[in-house]
């Protein structure tokens, strides 16, 4: 079992930023892959972005690009998704999880076993 706790949404401006944060414990592994993704009202999950735990490449979808930084502390077991330059469309419910196999990146919401309960962030206009 994993236990993946989200923390760091909030209500931000336009241009604005903010930092997620994603606590894993249970049975964590430094060749974990990690994914953060959003779930806006009445719409599909979406992936945001995912990197490995042991010094994998990092991965992002078009509308993070450019914006969205993720990154890892292996010594707190904790995934970090930083966001600049928010837009009023970033605005959904931010979740991290661990895919089904551990090592393998996806953009998949299928693909993905442990998940977190979710961190609300909404941006302003």
């Amino acid at each position: 079992q994993v236990q993946l706790v989200e923390s760091g949404g909030g209500l931000v401006q336009a241009g604005g930023s903010l930092r997620l944060s994603c606590a894993a414990s249970g049975r964590t592994s430094s060749n974990f892959v990690m994914g953060w993704f959003r779930q806006a009202p009445g719409t599909e999950r979406e992936f945001v972005a995912a990197l490995a735990w042991s010094g994998g490449g990092t991965y992002y979808a078009h509308s993070a690009t450019g914006r969205f930084t993720i990154s890892r502390d292996n010594a707190k077991n904790t995934v970090y998704l930083q966001m600049n330059s928010l837009k009023p469309e970033d605005t959904a419910v931010y979740y991290c999880a661990v895919p089904f196999a551990r090592g393998v990146v996806s953009g998949n919401v299928g693909d993905y076993e442990y998940w977190g309960q979710g961190t609300q962030v909404t941006v302003s206009s």
